[in-house]
């Protein structure tokens, strides 16, 4: 794709994604869900959706003793499938069980199949095993959470530049990648007793017995964080050099290494269970990015934060009375909640798809935390 499709293709994305996030609370069966949400993203991609002969709704294969069951849409090329789509309710989970996507594949010339409840998308073919569908999908996104790497994938699904060949020999080298980036995110949250044993092994020469992988397991999480802290360091300060401010540099704070306050008279009854709170590498980015956006009107040894179960809270001084903006991470959704109101109702809400993404906020958080510069 040239670089300006490349562009409006994203920015059609983006802007659908938005809609998706709009609508989503009032859409409540799966036929709404094709209609306002599955429908428009196929359409997006350059399928005329409203014609059978290309955009085949209920599709008919015979499977074994099963006769004329249908998937919900198939993609045709030349009258023949080549993507069958199966939709669920927005509100569903995605699984395989009983999936007509696993019946149908073998039985058609479909080299794709498509599982998706209009907010999640997995994509499956036959890797392992030919006229198979694989059980684990090769790419998998939420348009709501959507990244530069999902679209160039997304974007092979185009009509004018789908390549059968080209998306199946991808597909494998994708499927491996997904696999590997989800396990090495996993091990830099929580480094696993065979990980840090690899790594123990690469960087001591001594007998690993079990006092050794304790010894070096604080080591290693040490270490990882500080790997996850320079990128992030990277990651703002081109943001910033972007917007003509000067280079900052922000250490992550070990997310058990800012106490609450003695005499801090309100606590989160979330606090009582802090053991069990999970900060993420994505929260202390946002921590990171509210020091840089309130450098200028707060001293950033003032800006604190708070982890609880349904939100990471952005403070000043330390003290919940003080708090700037509420961070949501969720399944299908980010946002932030601004204090600049009495009540949940008035206050301003923010959807963003990266932490840094806040920068683009800057002027609307100064205005909040003006209160107690």
């Amino acid at each position: 794709m040239g670089g300006l499709i490349m562009e409006q293709f994203t920015e059609q994305l983006k802007s659908l994604a938005k809609r998706i996030g709009t609508l989503r609370d009032s859409i409540t069966t799966e036929e709404a869900t094709k209609t306002a949400i599955v429908m428009p993203f196929f359409q997006l991609l350059g399928y005329d959706v409203f014609n059978p002969l290309e955009f085949c709704p209920e599709f008919t294969a015979d499977v074994g003793i099963k006769k004329g069951e249908k998937v919900d849409y198939a993609i045709l090329m030349d009258g023949e499938p080549i993507i069958l789509i199966e939709c669920k309710s927005i509100n569903e989970k995605l699984t395989k069980h009983d999936s007509q996507l696993f019946r149908y594949f073998g039985t058609t010339s479909a080299k794709f199949g498509i599982l998706t409840n209009g907010v999640e998308y997995k994509f499956f073919t036959d890797l392992e095993e030919s006229n198979k569908m694989d059980g684990t999908p090769f790419f998998i996104f939420n348009i709501l959470e959507i990244r530069d790497s999902h679209i160039q994938e997304i974007a092979k699904f185009r009509k004018e530049t789908f390549d059968v060949d080209n998306i199946a020999s991808a597909a494998s080298e994708l499927k491996y990648l997904n696999a590997l980036k989800l396990y090495l995110s996993e091990q830099f949250e929580q480094p696993g007793e065979d990980f840090i044993r690899f790594l123990v092994n690469k960087i001591y020469d001594g007998v690993k017995t079990k006092n050794t992988i304790e010894k070096f397991t604080p080591i290693i999480t040490k270490g990882l964080k500080q790997i996850v802290n320079e990128k992030v360091n990277d990651k703002l300060n081109a943001a910033l050099k972007s917007t003509g401010d000067n280079k900052i540099n922000i250490t992550l704070p070990d997310p058990k290494g800012e106490l609450i306050s003695e005499n801090e008279k309100i606590v989160d009854k979330e606090n009582d269970e802090a053991n069990t709170i999970n900060t993420t590498v994505e929260e202390l980015e946002t921590y990171s990015v509210a020091k840089v956006i309130l450098k200028d009107l707060i001293a950033p040894n003032r800006v604190f934060y708070r982890d609880n179960r349904s939100y990471f809270n952005i403070l000043i001084d330390d003290s919940i009375r003080k708090w700037i903006l509420r961070v949501y991470f969720n399944e299908n959704r980010n946002y932030i909640v601004l204090n600049n109101a009495s009540s949940d109702k008035e206050r301003t809400t923010i959807d963003f798809n990266q932490p840094v993404d806040l920068i683009d906020y800057k002027e609307q958080i100064l205005e909040t935390a003006k209160q107690y510069a």
